[in-house]
C-alpha cells in the first residue's frame, strides 16, 4: 500500500510515533526513525521494520532545531531520495497549573510542539508538494480540542496544529499533496502509565468505548491517512479518541 514511499515520523523512537512508524514499515514504506536522545529505541525500531521486511534508518535531530532538521534531510536524500510522507509526531509536555506556569515552561513546549512542526514542514514542504501522492500528516491531541487541566500550554500548541493543517491543506491543494490532522484521545504508553490510578480512571468514565487507545489505534488511522486510499480527504481532523465529545 505504500511501496516505494518515502516516509519521514519525527519522535518515533518509542510510543506512539514508534508505533506508526513500524505500521508504515509493514505496508512497504522506506521509513526515517527520527529522535532526539533515545538512539536506543530508535534502533530497535529500525530493527522491527527490517525483520517485517521493510527498510529504515535512524535519523537523529532534535526538531526545534531548524539546522539539525536541514542536516535530516541531507541524510534521509541520501538514503531514499526524495520525500513522500511528513508525519509531525514529535512532542513534549510540561504540566503545571497555569499559575504556576513558568515563561520558560510556556516556550520551550512551544519550540518543540510548534516550533518543530514549523521546522520539518518547511524543510520537507518541497518534497511534500512534488510527491505524487504527497502527505502531511500532524499528530495533535484531543487535548488541543477538549483542554485539560494543568497543559495550557501542551492544549495551546495542539489546538494551534488545527489551523496549521488546514491552511497548509490549502496550499498544497494545487498539486494534490494533502495535509490532515490526528486527533488520538488517551493512548497506552508510557507517559499515561505515569498517570495516578484514580486519574486513569476518572478519564475513562468520559469515554464512550471505555477504554484507552492502543497504539495499534492511533497507527492503524495514520497508515490510512498516508496512503493513496485518503486522496480526497485533506484539511481534517480525525479524532480518534474513542467517542469523547468535544
Amino acid at each position: 500500500m505504500l511501496e516505494n514511499q518515502t516516509c519521514v515520523v519525527t519522535g518515533s523512537s518509542r510510543g506512539i510515533g514508534r508505533g506508526i512508524a513500524e505500521e508504515l514499515g509493514r505496508h512497504g514504506a522506506n521509513v526515517v526513525v527520527n529522535y532526539r536522545s533515545s538512539e536506543a529505541g530508535a534502533r530497535e525500531a529500525v530493527e522491527a521494520i527490517e525483520d517485517a521486511g521493510g527498510d529504515a534508518i535512524a535519523a537523529q535531530a532534535d526538531v526545534s532545531d531548524f539546522e539539525a532538521v536541514q542536516a535530516m534531510r541531507e541524510e534521509v536524500h541520501d538514503a531514499f531520495g526524495s520525500v513522500d510522507v511528513l508525519v509531525n509526531n514529535a512532542g513534549i509536555t510540561i504540566d503545571k497549573k497555569f499559575e504556576n506556569m513558568t515563561k520558560e515552561d510556556w516556550e520551550t513546549v512551544m519550540r518543540v510542539n510548534l516550533g518543530g512542526v514549523f521546522n520539518c514542514t518547511k524543510i520537507f514542504f518541497e518534497d511534500v508538494k512534488a510527491a505524487d501522492h504527497g502527505r502531511l500528516v500532524n499528530i495533535s491531541s484531543v487535548v488541543g480540542q477538549q483542554g485539560n487541566y494543568g497543559q495550557a500550554n501542551y492544549a495551546a500548541t495542539k489546538s494551534g496544529l488545527f489551523g496549521f493543517t488546514r491552511t497548509l491543506a490549502l496550499e498544497l491543494a494545487s498539486t494534490g499533496s494533502t495535509a490532515n490532522c490526528v486527533a488520538p484521545g488517551f493512548v497506552e504508553t508510557d507517559m499515561l502509565e505515569d498517570v495516578p490510578e484514580r486519574v486513569q480512571e476518572k478519564i475513562i468514565d468520559r469515554i464512550p468505548l471505555n477504554r484507552f487507545a492502543t497504539v495499534d489505534d492511533i497507527a492503524g488511522i495514520v497508515r490510512f491517512v498516508a496512503s493513496e486510499e485518503s486522496s480526497y480527504m485533506t484539511g481534517q481532523i480525525l479524532g480518534v479518541n474513542g467517542g469523547m465529545e468535544w
